[in-house]
């Protein structure tokens, strides 16, 4: 239970953050037309801040199941890297606890794992705990958003309006990692402003990120590796989210 309570620990400052922003966002949920047992759906189902962003912004009826669908799936192909990334903390553990750890990964007990992980070594508890404190934060915060966004009639009085345009921006922000993000970012926006003008609905926004991904896949292909790989050392502890260790 140790590694449970760690991992919580390590991530109140974010459920904080998290709480602010998520309470602005079940505002909006609110005003858009979302239920608050939708919100709780997508909150438990989903677990992905940025994807349900992107669901709310596209609410309208008739509702655009594949644009949202197909735009959710990009905003979150980026699992498949943090999910790579978390292969030396899951190492050697049933698939039952690797699937519950994903779907508890969120970008911040993500990144405060790996952290965890390259300073001695930490096990899937540490991470599962983290996104267990996350998960309550986030969904707490959404649900009472949701249920007051009921209240205010016009969100834009109070600036709320601008809360995706800001949300995004600082998620975008929090993703850069120096000149070479530079190209797939510019192609990605190119793309996403002329899909706007020729595209129905928001089919922009996938066709933006696709742009964007095969961009910064192709310069990956492109450069040639400057430092060999570096092995993280695996860390020896009992798995705590059930059983005993499985290697």
């Amino acid at each position: 239970m140790n590694e449970w309570i760690k991992g919580m620990q390590a991530n109140i400052p974010l459920a904080v953050s998290a709480m602010a922003y998520g309470g602005v966002f079940g505002v909006l949920s609110g005003n858009q037309g979302v239920s608050w047992a939708e919100m709780l759906a997508m909150d438990l189902l989903m677990f992905a801040g940025s994807a349900q962003l992107v669901m709310i912004e596209m609410w309208s009826a008739p509702l655009p199941v594949f644009e949202i669908g197909l735009a959710v799936l990009i905003v979150n192909m980026r699992y498949l890297l943090i999910g790579a990334s978390l292969q030396p903390v899951f190492d050697g553990r049933p698939f039952w606890q690797k699937a519950l750890g994903m779907h508890l990964v969120a970008d911040e007990n993500w990144a405060v794992t790996i952290a965890a992980h390259r300073n001695g070594g930490t096990c899937p508890a540490f991470l599962t705990g983290g996104g267990l404190l996350l998960l309550v934060a986030w969904t707490a915060s959404t649900i009472c958003g949701n249920l007051l966004g009921g209240q205010i009639a016009e969100p834009e009085r109070w600036g709320l309006d601008f809360a995706f345009v800001a949300v995004f921006a600082a998620l975008s922000l929090s993703l850069w990692q120096g000149k070479d993000d530079l190209l797939p970012w510019l192609v990605a926006a190119g793309l996403a402003v002329a899909g706007e003008q020729l595209l129905p609905g928001k089919l922009y926004i996938a066709l933006g990120g696709i742009g964007g991904a095969l961009a910064a896949v192709c310069i990956d292909i492109l450069r040639k590796p400057e430092h060999p790989p570096e092995t993280d050392e695996h860390y020896n502890c009992t798995a705590e989210i059930g059983g005993e260790d499985n290697r």
